[in-house]
């Protein structure tokens, strides 16, 4: 009996902290200087970075400028190709910076209403309908980067591509991208 005991009473004691932290999930992020935004996440808006929101172009046969730019000698990439690879990877790093901005301050105006305890529900409709059109425009801009991208490449460079991402396999869509020129 004491030995049941004291095997019940280690196995509490070896799971309490993970049961502790499954109820106090948000811990230490009240320190954030915005709530809803990690360090990181703020980072990767400032600096125009994807974070995974053009996804659903790059695994279904649309890749990014980024990548296509990585990957230009493997691709062997004419200097027309190159050239058009590096203005597109700019004017999108330019216009996600921006939206990445717009983004932040959004979120920063829907802290400091409920640090303020001057939040409303009308004021709170308004704050995150802007920022929920904002997301929709940061992915969107990622997004027709990938579109104008298969634009410049051939349908050999983007199965290449996807063998060097490592996404070949069934992948009957990457043959068939309709093409503008």
């Amino acid at each position: 009996m004491k030995k049941t005991f004291l095997a019940v009473l280690a196995t509490a004691l070896f799971f309490a902290p993970a049961l502790h932290a499954q109820h106090q999930p948000y811990s230490g992020l009240q320190q954030r200087a915005i709530k809803a935004l990690s360090e990181q996440q703020i980072e990767d808006l400032r600096a125009g970075r994807g974070m995974g929101l053009a996804l659903a172009a790059e695994l279904n046969g649309y890749p990014g400028p980024l990548h296509v730019i990585e990957f230009s000698d493997a691709l062997s990439l004419d200097s027309a190709q190159r050239a058009k690879m590096q203005a597109l990877f700019e004017a999108m790093k330019r216009e996600t910076i921006a939206i990445g901005g717009r983004l932040i301050e959004q979120e920063r105006e829907l802290d400091q209403a409920f640090v303020s305890k001057s939040v409303t529900q009308i004021s709170l409709d308004a704050i995150t309908q802007r920022i929920g059109a904002t997301q929709a425009a940061l992915r969107a801009a990622h997004l027709k980067y990938h579109l104008e991208t298969v634009e410049t490449l051939t349908p050999h460079q983007i199965m290449r591509y996807a063998e060097l991402r490592g996404y070949t396999g069934d992948r009957p869509a990457l043959h068939h991208h309709q093409r503008k020129h």
